[in-house]
């Protein structure tokens, strides 16, 4: 996001950008933000507190964002060492925390235009990370993947059982938060899309690819005209969000302002193949979870791709989808074997895999003209849990924690560490 002036390093991981989110009690919340607004502008010093229920139009328009977020409590500004004090002993404040960046790094180009491989090797892993089909017997010898893409289908859509399901998707609204969506691609032409862009300066047309290859395995066509079925909620109305940039990257804020306009515009699912690499729970971003809980909206973010299993490093749920109540998605491969970079479960709360899905080799949509990529991470498994959750609460009208326990109780039971696996594989409503 631009909120633009990354200043350093902090010590528990992550590049900061010098300002802070303060996280407001629920006493100072309601249909006024009056007294929010009141004790944001006493704790920042500010005479001047931009709420986002000033903004007519979308947040970043005309260099225009609010600094008070008031459907989540969450106020972002720069704070001097004195106004970081009061506002950290401050007991309407639950607490503050330092906005950090979230970033492609540059690299050599893997797989897309941009994509670099510190990027890929976080939750926007590609190219990188692609693994073999074939899936080693541990005495060197390959045997057949269980699953394996058809001319109709990827292997995906069959492992979770999303070719069988009836539903479609049709009537509940999935945002996909990320580096936005080709929106000339013409795998999505007639559908219904609403698409923002929360980076200064840029449209919410996809440069980077990971936002389209998302998009798609959330909600792409039931026939494609490149070829086999790649999506899941086909008839799903779809709300774009670009918070992560064309160089894929973006701020906490910018992430936050994204989660606010997909509650507020009607979203049920929110899907965000998004992350950093830093195990401690932001406190914004459970608020902010909790908050679309309450409203009946379930937010799904990708595990995280830091580990190397190969080299007996399981890595650790990163930030946001280790908030308890975000729910964290894992990648399995077409073995249903855990992806090697998938991150593992940590004792940290909230830091549990609650469900793994499709992510190694995910064939998807991809800007044009190339139209289709298969890339790997625990983005690609993100958004088959994401269609999968727009399918179970079309079937029973679920939403919100409803809908997550839903999504947990029918996964497939894997021979696997619930540390890993959490609940299982999710799985698409059956008959």
């Amino acid at each position: 996001m631009a909120y633009a002036r990354t200043i350093g390093t902090g010590p528990a991981g992550g590049t900061f950008t010098g300002r802070y989110l303060v996280v407001l009690g629920d006493d100072l919340l309601g249909d006024d933000d009056g007294p929010a607004r009141a004790a944001v502008a006493e704790l920042t010093g500010l005479a001047d507190v931009t709420s986002s229920r000033d903004l007519s139009g979308p947040p970043g328009a005309d260099g225009v964002h609010p600094t008070l977020l008031a459907e989540l409590g969450v106020a972002v500004a720069e704070l001097d060492d004195e106004h970081l004090r009061n506002a950290r002993a401050d007991p309407r404040v639950l607490a503050v925390e330092p906005e950090r960046v979230q970033r492609a790094l540059t690299g050599s180009p893997t797989s897309g235009p941009g994509l670099s491989v510190d990027y890929l090797r976080g939750f926007a892993d590609a190219a990188a990370f692609l693994r073999d089909q074939a899936i080693g017997n541990g005495a060197g010898t390959a045997v057949t993947a269980r699953f394996a893409d058809t001319d109709a289908l990827t292997w995906g859509l069959q492992a979770t059982g999303v070719d069988a399901a009836s539903e479609t998707g049709a009537g509940i609204v999935v945002a996909v938060l990320d580096t936005g969506l080709d929106l000339t691609h013409p795998d999505f032409a007639g559908r219904q899309i609403e698409a923002r862009s929360f980076v200064d300066g840029q449209e919410p047309q996809d440069a980077q690819g990971h936002g389209t290859h998302c998009t798609g395995t959330a909600a792409g066509p039931l026939t494609p005209g490149s070829g086999r079925r790649y999506g899941v909620a086909h008839e799903a109305t779809i709300l774009i969000g670009k918070v992560l940039g064309d160089d894929g990257s973006g701020t906490d804020a910018g992430i936050l302002e994204g989660i606010e306009w997909a509650i507020t515009s009607g979203a049920h699912i929110v899907s965000m193949s998004l992350g950093a690499d830093v195990e401690e729970v932001s406190p914004a971003y459970e608020n902010a979870g909790r908050r679309a809980l309450d409203a009946g909206v379930l937010i799904i973010a990708a595990a995280g791709n830091n580990a190397e299993r190969s080299a007996g490093n399981v890595g650790f749920v990163g930030t946001p989808a280790n908030s308890p109540s975000i729910m964290a998605v894992g990648a399995v491969d077409a073995d249903l074997a855990i992806a090697d970079f998938s991150a593992a479960s940590s004792s940290v709360e909230g830091g549990q895999v609650d469900l793994v899905g499709p992510g190694v080799d995910v064939y998807s949509a991809w800007p044009m003209p190339q139209r289709t990529d298969s890339i790997s991470g625990t983005s690609m498994a993100c958004p088959h849990a994401s269609g999968i959750a727009a399918l179970w609460s079309q079937r029973t009208g679920a939403r919100g924690r409803e809908l997550w326990t839903q999504l947990t109780d029918s996964a497939q039971s894997l021979p696997l560490p619930t540390g890993d696996v959490g609940a299982g594989l999710v799985r698409a409503p059956g008959e």
